[in-house]
């Protein structure tokens, strides 16, 4: 079995794509619903797609199945989580939490398929060209 598909590894993919997933769909609702800007709504979801090309080469099912959560040692709420007081600290939490996961799934991409993190590093980057924009009109 290869490196990139032990256990542990696929256990990082996992937890990361769930993490970006959920907030580039934060990140997109708020681009959608709270500033009615077509653009980086469309943006955003095109991320979301390409993020999940990515990784589908392992499969989700595989990811899913490495899935602990009962034993995972960081699943405990932080103190930070709920300090949410206004519109754009929701979306400042959640654009972190992607450029974080992003950069993890980029690096561990590495261990099994090099184009793949390299489409990841395009998108990261994409991601900060788009969350600049967001944030001036927030």
């Amino acid at each position: 079995m290869k490196e990139a598909q032990s256990k542990q590894v696929l256990r990082v993919l996992d937890a990361n794509l769930n993490r970006l997933k959920e907030g580039l769909r934060v990140c997109e609702d708020t681009a959608r619903f709270v500033l009615n800007d077509k653009r980086s709504t469309g943006e955003l979801k095109k991320i979301r797609h390409e993020i999940a090309s990515c990784v589908q080469a392992l499969g989700y099912k595989k990811l899913a199945q490495a899935r602990d959560v009962l034993s995972d040692v960081g699943a405990k709420d932080s103190a930070g989580e709920y300090a949410r007081e206004k519109v754009p600290d929701v979306l400042i939490a959640n654009a972190q939490r992607c450029k974080e996961s992003i950069r993890v799934l980029e690096e561990y991409a590495k261990l099994f398929d090099n184009s793949s993190a390299k489409k990841l590093k395009r998108a990261r980057y994409a991601f900060y060209t788009i969350e600049k924009r967001i944030l001036k009109k927030i």
